[in-house]
């Protein structure tokens, strides 16, 4: 079974890719459905440039992950379902945009609900409170545009400094259309 961490604060989950679910399933999801509606509701931070993601499946249970600090994403844009189980506690919650950093004394929060979705952007601070019982599964997917990230890294704020990958790496591009990248600064 693949083994790679879904990102660097979840332990439990899979990579979508790694299952090869990337090409059937989440690249067309991205293009057909995600973009052309990123591009109406996000026009101002890539969502009609959307060109790579990362995709991945978590797991929350008592004795495992129970919730998930506040943190944000590598990724300018971000739709998290909630797959199941059954399941009780675990909101989610909003604060600023992690550039512009506020207190978060009275976060927004949202109750994650069985089937449905949560679009925000990547940069957007946000976390999940404490599972109460059951299992919760969710699907997590970063959409990137590498027009907006290979001007300025989402994560380090600054120009890549950018270093051969495989695979969509973190979003990054080059001219030639079959190399990939990650920031080497972050």
């Amino acid at each position: 079974m693949p083994k790679g961490r879904p990102n660097t604060m979840n332990n439990y989950g899979v990579l979508l890719h790694e299952l090869g679910l990337d090409e059937p399933l989440v690249t067309p999801l991205r293009e057909r459905f995600l973009q052309p509606l990123m591009a109406l509701l996000y026009p101002d931070c890539g969502g009609g440039w959307l060109d790579s993601h990362r995709a991945f499946v978590v797991k929350y249970a008592p004795g495992q992950d129970r919730e998930l600090g506040c943190h944000y994403d590598n990724a300018e844009l971000t739709i998290n379902v909630a797959l199941g189980k059954a399941f009780t506690g675990g909101a989610l919650y909003f604060g600023g945009l992690f550039q512009a950093p506020s207190i978060l004394a009275r976060p927004l929060e949202v109750a994650h609900v069985v089937g449905q979705g949560i679009l925000h952007r990547g940069g957007q601070l946000h976390g999940a409170r404490p599972l109460g019982t059951g299992e919760r599964w969710n699907l997590v997917v970063w959409l990137r545009a590498s027009a907006v990230r290979n001007r300025l890294c989402p994560m380090c704020c600054r120009t890549p400094n950018l270093v051969d990958d495989e695979g969509f790496g973190d979003g990054f591009t080059r001219e030639e259309p079959t190399t990939v990248d990650v920031c080497a600064l972050t």
